[in-house]
C-alpha cells in the first residue's frame, strides 16, 4: 500500500467540480502549508532576537515556547494539512473543508497567538483543544472507509496530544517532570512516522522517477523500525545510559543500512527526490548524536536539533513543495526556487549543529546564520507557492 502518495488524487474529479468555497479552504494541505510557512519565518527570528536580549515586552517568548512552537505549532500545523489531504484519497470521503477546515486553521492560529500574549492557563487550554479536533475528522473517515491500515495515525495524534498536555502541565508547575520531557518526546513520535512514512515512499518515488531499482527489505525495515522505536522509549523512560546509548546506535546503523539501499545517487539531478534521501539521513546521524548525549559525549539538544532541524524540517520542505504542486495542478518538477529552500534548510541544520557543539564565539554567529537560513527558506515558500495554495487547481478539479 502506497501509504502516503498524495501527489495526485485517486478520487475521481471532473473540471468545474472543485467545490469547498474559497481555494484556500479546499483540501487541507493548503491553510496549513502556508499557516506553517509563515509561522516558521517569523517564530525562529523572533526566538532568536529574545535569546540575544531584545523584545523584552514578549515575556511568553522563551526556549519552552520556542521548542513548543516548533513542534506543537510548526510541524503539528504540516501534519493535519498532510493527512486531511492523503486522507482524502485513502478513503474517498472528504477531510474538512469550507467552513470547517477554516476553522481548524482558526483554532491553530489562536493557539499560537495565545502561546505569546495570553495567560499561561489561558494559552495552554486553547493550545490543547487543536489536536483532539482536527484527530477526530481523520477517525471518523477512516471508520466509516473501514481503512485501518492508517487508523495508527489516530494513535499518533492521541500521543502527541498527550504530550502536549504533559507540557504545559510541566511548564505551569502542575507536575514534577521538565518541560523537555514531552517535547523530546513529541519530536521522537515524528522521527517514528516519518521513518514509516519515510520507507514506504522514498523507494517508490525514487524508481518511479529515476527507473533505479532501489533494495528494500521488509524483514531489515521490521528491525529497523522496532530498533528505532525501542531507541525512543529507553531516552524517554530514561534508562541506564550504556543501555539506551547502545540503542540508539543500533537504531542510527539499521536506519543508514536501509537508507543505502534507496540509491541516493541516482537522485542528485531530481531536487524533489534528493531533498527526501538527504533529509532522511539526518535519522541515523540524528540517532548517532542521541547515543553520543546519552553517554554525556554531546548535548541533548544537539541531538534533537538534528533530528527537528534535519530530518524533521527537511522531509517538511521537500513534501510541502512536491504535495503543493502535485495538488495543485502543476508538473512534478524542482526550479532554482525550491533548489533554493532546499539548500537553505541544509544549511540551517549545518550551522544549527555548529552553534550546537560550539562554546566560542561561533555559537552566536552560527545560531544566527542557522535563523537567517530557515527563515529565509520557509520566506520563500510563502512568496512562492502562496499563490498556489490560495488560487484554485490550474487543471479546474478539485483540491
Amino acid at each position: 500500500m502506497a501509504l502516503m502518495i498524495i501527489d495526485e488524487p485517486r478520487v475521481p474529479g471532473k473540471a468545474g467540480q472543485a467545490g469547498g468555497g474559497h481555494p484556500l479552504f479546499r483540501l487541507g494541505f493548503r491553510p496549513f502549508y502556508l499557516l506553517a510557512a509563515a509561522f516558521a519565518a517569523i517564530s525562529v527570528p523572533v526566538w532568536v532576537a529574545r535569546y540575544f536580549g531584545w523584545g523584552q515586552a514578549l515575556t511568553n517568548v522563551d526556549v519552552s515556547w520556542h521548542m513548543h512552537e516548533m513542534v506543537f505549532g510548526f510541524a503539528i500545523a504540516v501534519i493535519i494539512g498532510f493527512v486531511f489531504t492523503a486522507g482524502r484519497n485513502w478513503t474517498g470521503l472528504w477531510t474538512p473543508r469550507g467552513k470547517h477546515l477554516a476553522a481548524l486553521a482558526g483554532l491553530w492560529l489562536a493557539g499560537r497567538v495565545a502561546m505569546v500574549a495570553a495567560p499561561p492557563v489561558l494559552a495552554a487550554l486553547i493550545d490543547v483543544l487543536f489536536l483532539p479536533f482536527a484527530a477526530w475528522p481523520i477517525y471518523s473517515v477512516l471508520k466509516r472507509s473501514g481503512n485501518k491500515r492508517n487508523m495508527f495515525l489516530v494513535l499518533l495524534l492521541s500521543l502527541l496530544t498527550l504530550a502536549n498536555v504533559l507540557f504545559h502541565a510541566a511548564r505551569l508547575g502542575w507536575i514534577g517532570i521538565s518541560s523537555v520531557s514531552p517535547i523530546h518526546a513529541a519530536i521522537l513520535m515524528i522521527v517514528m512516522i516519518e521513518s514509516v512514512i519515510g520507507g514506504r515512499v522514498i523507494p517508490g518515488f525514487t524508481t518511479n522517477a529515476t527507473g533505479v531499482r532501489t533494495v528494500t527489505n521488509p524483514k531489515l525495515d521490521k528491525i529497523c523500525l522496532t530498533l528505532t522505536a525501542l531507541a525512543c522509549v529507553a531516552w524517554i523512560v530514561r534508562i541506564l545510559p550504556p543501555f539506551s546509548a547502545s540503542l540508539a546506535f543500533a537504531a542510527a546503523c539499521s536506519q543508514a543500512v536501509r537508507l543505502a539501499g534507496w540509491k541516493l545517487p541516482a537522485t542528485l539531478s531530481n531536487p524533489l527526490l534528493w531533498i527526501l534521501h538527504v533529509s532522511y539521513a539526518w535519522i541515523p546521524l540524528g540517532f548517532f548524536a542521541l547515543a553520543a548525549a546519552s553517554l554525556q559525549i554531546v548535548s541533548a539538544s544537539t541531538a534533537f536539533h538534528i533530528l527537528a532541524v534535519g530530518s524533521m524540517a527537511g522531509l517538511i520542505i521537500g513534501m510541502i513543495t512536491r504535495t503543493a504542486l502535485g495538488h495543485t495542478g502543476r508538473p512534478l518538477k524542482a526550479g532554482y526556487a525550491e533548489l533554493a529552500m532546499y539548500a537553505l534548510v541544509q544549511l540551517g541544520v549545518i550551522a544549527r549543529f555548529v552553534a550546537a557543539v560550539s562554546t566560542s564565539a561561533w555559537r552566536d554567529h552560527a545560531l544566527a546564520c542557522a535563523a537567517v537560513s530557515w527563515a529565509a527558506a520557509f520566506l520563500l515558500y510563502v512568496a512562492v507557492y502562496g499563490r498556489y495554495l490560495v488560487s484554485p487547481r490550474i487543471d479546474g478539479r478539485e483540491g
